[in-house]
């Protein structure tokens, strides 16, 4: 919403589309909200972004696993023409509450993944040390790119054997050497993430991406796996005692036990718990092939 149309960021920011699952409040009286083909959810200090698109009946959430997905798939791609001698580093860093189906996708590119521990600091110090070039984003649209020394050498060695490359390697490597420039690697950027996606976007639509609608064909990358989140109160937070990235319950461990019993009922399903860092609750997170089984999932977590 403009200046003097409607509240700020009220039912209309990322954290709203993303969440509800539905698109932004237009404040505009003269903006037809109907059909919007493509969109940009940004939140109040502009630091997450979400895409989306949407009609009368039809809805297309592009969140912060969508876009790490699109921003792999094209370096993937650049990377591809170069020889063996591209030893690159090429990783994601993901929290627990990553959807299962983006992890499996980015596997398969294939793109190294790790698990880190929930909040942007945590995530963001793994792809600094582990990756030569380091994709994060959360599911709220928070996250950038980092690139390391090792890429900035490899461009240097790519500039100083230019004219033995091809065709197409001379344009992957302007590509890959503009990155840096487009993308702030210091903290989450809303600005430069919409620049840099919708660059990705327009050369795949060059490229056609498959003949298809481009939004939809992004969105198509992979399907969700249907997930539910809650949350319970408790007398002390502190008796749950996690695995340094969230995934598992040291303590009590037949909490872990029972959960994973749970899972062990119900195929491709995944559930965790972790106390919250601010009040007496335990957030539960619970995953599975279907919605019913996700919503049965979670309630045994919540009675456990």
């Amino acid at each position: 919403n403009a200046p003097g149309e409607g509240p700020l960021n009220e039912r209309c920011g990322s954290e709203f589309v993303q969440k509800q699952q539905q698109p932004p409040t237009w404040y505009n009286p003269n903006k037809d909200d109907n059909v919007v083909y493509y969109g940009a959810s940004l939140d109040g200090d502009a630091d997450r972004i979400v895409f989306f698109s949407s009609s009368p009946s039809n809805f297309i959430l592009l969140d912060g696993d969508k876009i790490a997905a699109l921003i792999c798939l094209f370096l993937r791609q650049q990377l591809s023409y170069f020889s063996d001698e591209c030893n690159l580093k090429l990783g994601v860093v993901q929290t627990a509450y990553a959807n299962g189906s983006s992890t499996k996708y980015l596997k398969e590119l294939p793109v190294e993944v790790r698990i880190a521990k929930t909040g942007v600091k945590h995530v963001h110090k793994v792809a600094h040390e582990e990756f030569d070039i380091g994709v994060y984003f959360e599911a709220n649209g928070h996250g950038t790119v980092l690139f390391g020394t090792n890429f900035y050498n490899f461009i240097d060695r790519c500039n100083a054997n230019a004219s033995s490359l091809s065709a197409d390697a001379t344009v992957a490597l302007t590509r890959l050497q503009l990155l840096p420039k487009i993308i702030n690697q210091a903290v989450g950027d809303a600005l430069s993430d919409l620049l840099f996606v919708d660059a990705i976007l327009q050369l795949q639509q060059q490229n056609k991406f498959d003949n298809g609608n481009i939004i939809e064909n992004w969105n198509s990358l992979y399907v969700d796996l249907p997930s539910k989140q809650c949350k319970v109160s408790v007398p002390d937070r502190t008796m749950i005692i996690m695995n340094d990235n969230e995934t598992a319950c040291l303590s009590p461990i037949e909490l872990q036990q029972d959960l994973d019993d749970a899972v062990t009922s119900l195929k491709g399903a995944r559930c965790f718990v972790r106390p919250s860092g601010t009040e007496n609750v335990v957030r539960v997170y619970a995953e599975a092939s279907t919605t019913e089984e996700a919503n049965e999932l979670a309630d045994i977590a919540v009675k456990l």
